[in-house]
């Protein structure tokens, strides 16, 4: 009998785990696009419709390039929100974005008309539905079933873990990508911008690289990246690998020093432990978001609503040269941001007993086109709003591709900030012919980029 009720526990929680029913799946592309949003717009029309997505490029584009013409350029904010209006907008805005308004009070927010920019080629979106039913979260939300991949894994998520993994695992390519050379910048306590490091950074996802027969299943991302500046610090490189079952295959992280002249492991570069290529100002777990194991805190989804978020920054991306006008003495520049209304999933984390984390409370928002759009408050022990990050989305209109790596963080505690992936040097470019395995294993990696 023991047996028998052990065998039920374990069925029950198989089918928590699973995905949704088929007749909750069939909602997707219909009243719900292939991806999981809700199709219709909002009651005012202030939230247009899904329809498909922008698709075709501005006359002015030039494929290949790296860079992204503006397609709004032309347009005019619909309305400006600062500290002596922020009340009025308060249920559309983040603790985050009222502290900035009520701290700098020069500091504004333009919001434009809302575009759903966000397309996918028709192979993702089909194993999105396919993903719908058949994949799994496993480990209590820690895990992901490798069969999940090609697609976005949850498009109807139940559980804060499974919006993170949409997030973790959002379709940015299924070609690797290259940033021609990235920049970071702190802008310290006095206003002063510092370049804390250049790197042209190469990015691979074998989530979506189902042709590639040498992938490794389990394996979901992975970065590297070779530092250019700044002098002391040229010819350093760091790797990361994230896998879909970090509790069975960690993350694997390595560095490269030129003076050592060997590829050391680097199991520190996760959780709360500093980015030192971004001065210092996020931690690894706040990577693009998130990203990492989520075994230290318990993810609640909270639902979804509607609020002001970083979107289609195409200006801030590649028409705001940084620092000289990207860059103020206490903020980022408002006029070169755009602020859209989008519906978000919020999801609250919170510490777990007897674990620890520099940040014992975050909250996340995150668009529900699954573009990477999105933006997160980190609370302090003391409960006191510590940090804050933006994330916009400059979708690849010609590629199908809702990039989005370019962010700005507050560093509310030190009284700094910090603006991450400026790209405005070489831009992004896709690489053709994907690397071998045998390619991007550290060592490889190491004797090519030295041999430059």
């Amino acid at each position: 009998m023991r047996r028998i009720f052990s065998l039920a526990l374990l069925a029950v929680h198989l089918a928590a785990a699973a995905g949704v029913s088929p007749e909750e799946a069939r909602q997707l592309g219909g009243s719900l696009t292939e991806f999981g949003a809700v199709r219709a717009g909002n009651a005012d029309g202030s939230i247009p419709p899904y329809t498909g997505g922008l698709r075709s490029a501005p006359a002015a584009h030039r494929p290949g390039s790296g860079f992204w013409v503006d397609p709004f350029k032309g347009e005019k904010p619909l309305y400006r929100i600062d500290a002596r209006n922020m009340a009025q907008y308060a249920d559309k805005l983040s603790e985050g974005q009222r502290q900035l308004l009520a701290r700098f009070p020069e500091y504004y927010l333009d919001v434009y008309p809302s575009h759903r920019t966000v397309a996918y080629p028709d192979a993702v979106l089909a194993a999105t539905r396919r993903n719908a039913t058949s994949c799994r979260s496993l480990k209590d939300g820690l895990a992901v079933d490798v069969a999940c991949r090609g697609g976005m894994p949850f498009p109807i998520p139940k559980t804060g873990h499974e919006v993170m993994w949409n997030q973790q695992l959002r379709y940015q390519g299924s070609k690797d990508m290259v940033t021609m050379s990235s920049r970071s910048w702190v802008v310290d306590a006095n206003g002063r911008p510092i370049k804390t490091a250049e790197q042209q950074t190469y990015q691979n996802f074998p989530y979506y690289e189902l042709d590639q027969k040498d992938r490794d299943p389990t394996m979901a991302w992975r970065v590297y990246s070779v530092t250019k500046s700044p002098a002391r610090r040229v010819g350093e490189m760091t790797g990361l690998a994230d896998y879909l079952d970090p509790s069975a295959r960690p993350r694997k992280a390595w560095t490269y020093t030129p003076g050592q002249r060997r590829v050391k492991l680097a199991p520190e570069f996760a959780y709360d432990t500093p980015v030192a290529s971004m001065g210092g100002v996020i931690v690894y777990d706040e990577l693009f978001v998130f990203s990492g194991m989520m075994d230290r805190f318990d993810f609640k989804l909270l639902g979804k609503k509607e609020m002001l978020i970083p979107y289609n920054g195409y200006k801030a991306t590649y028409d705001c040269p940084v620092p000289e006008v990207a860059l103020m003495a206490r903020h980022a520049n408002p006029a070169c941001e755009r602020w859209e209304l989008h519906r978000v999933w919020v999801v609250d984390a919170v510490l777990r007993s007897g674990q620890r984390h520099a940040y014992p409370r975050r909250t996340y928002y995150f668009d529900e086109d699954l573009s990477g759009a999105g933006m997160f408050d980190a609370f302090d022990q003391e409960g006191q709003l510590a940090r804050v990050m933006f994330n916009t989305t400059t979708p690849m209109y010609d590629l199908d591709i809702p990039w989005s790596v370019k962010n700005v963080v507050y560093d509310f505690s030190r009284g700094l900030y910090a603006y991450l992936n400026d790209a405005m040097i070489g831009g992004f470019k896709q690489i053709e012919t994907p690397r071998s395995e045998r390619e991007l294993n550290p060592e490889a990696v190491v004797g090519r980029e030295t041999a430059r």
